[in-house]
């Protein structure tokens, strides 16, 4: 995934961000987009459009790596949009987002007028302040260029950070958290990056990885419990030979089918999960699991985000003997 798609995200989910970035509060109903300028496939990273025709609008660039032509192309871009869109506002700014000075193009020539001009603001992560102390949104951006190693660190603040002052969107926001850590830890599970941010079992079961995940496999185990259950329906009602065995059997097919679904889909869940972290499982292991009765396979599900190795698994099974 590149930076651009995840400072997109954060732009979308809190348009505030950009301008606690400049210390300013605009009027409400800044919209957020990116444009893409078709007459010269130009595509300007953010635009945010203001409510109404006297207000100003923000021209967003994102950029990470050095580009010895970054404002050429910038200043080409916002003056097309200037043309184009002429109508739409009474005043423009533009941002440039670098996650540090060494990221700057070397020479401004022939716009360091514009450069060094109130219309351009730059902005440098890493020198932000501390993400403890920072407005939330600036928190998230700066997370984006924090050490690896300090990254688990920072990570757990803005989660916390985000439940303690409420934020809007909390959803949305712990989604971009784990994103922006998946990010620079691609070896990790999704579910080990919740478990890494601090989630409890019972808030892990909250987010919507986790529903998505289980109502899939729970969607999958009752379907396939309905299934066997009404051909044992069916071949019981058969086998009695009467309307009232077919009747009888059918119910009593139906029954189990939706106890066997049910019971399926929650070892489904423990399965899917265990594939996450450990790979694919020993065929003696995942049989051992799809025959566990519900209570056991709730147990499970509880105890296995503490699971270090498959061992660990394997001793919690022989325990239940």
């Amino acid at each position: 995934m590149r930076r651009d798609s995840l400072f997109y995200q954060l732009f979308a989910q809190l348009p505030q961000t950009l301008f606690d970035l400049l210390g300013i509060n605009p009027p409400q109903g800044y919209r957020f987009d990116s444009v893409e300028l078709k007459q010269t496939a130009f595509r300007i990273d953010g635009v945010f459009l203001p409510p109404d025709p006297s207000g100003t609008v923000y021209f967003c660039e994102v950029q990470f790596q050095r580009d010895n032509t970054l404002y050429e192309r910038l200043f080409a871009e916002i003056f097309l949009y200037l043309r184009l869109y002429r109508q739409t506002f009474s005043n423009w700014q533009a941002v440039v987002i670098y996650p540090h000075r060494q990221a700057e193009q070397v020479s401004f020539e022939p716009y360091d007028v514009l450069v060094k001009s109130d219309r351009l603001r730059r902005v440098y992560l890493n020198e932000l302040g501390s993400p403890a102390e920072l407005p939330l949104s600036l928190a998230l951006m700066q997370l984006m260029v924090v050490p690896e190693a300090e990254m688990p660190r920072v990570a757990r603040l803005l989660a916390q950070r985000s439940q303690t002052e409420r934020a809007p969107n909390l959803e949305a926001i712990i989604e971009l958290i784990t994103t922006i850590v998946l990010y620079k830890f691609t070896k990790l599970s999704r579910e080990e990056v919740l478990r890494m941010l601090g989630f409890t079992t019972e808030e892990l079961k909250r987010t919507r990885f986790y529903q998505e995940v289980y109502a899939e496999a729970q969607e999958e185990g009752l379907q396939r419990g309905l299934r066997q259950g009404l051909e044992q329906g069916l071949q019981q009602g058969l086998q009695q030979g009467l309307q009232q065995g077919l009747q009888q059997g059918l119910q009593q097919g139906l029954q189990q089918g939706l106890q066997q679904g049910l019971q399926q889909g929650e070892a489904l869940v423990v399965l899917r999960f265990l594939r996450r972290r450990f790979g694919d499982l020993p065929a003696d292991l995942e049989a051992a699991i799809r025959q566990l009765p519900s209570t056991q396979i709730e147990t499970l599900a509880e105890a296995l985000l503490d699971f270090a190795t498959l061992e660990d698994l394997r001793d919690w099974l022989r325990n239940l003997g």
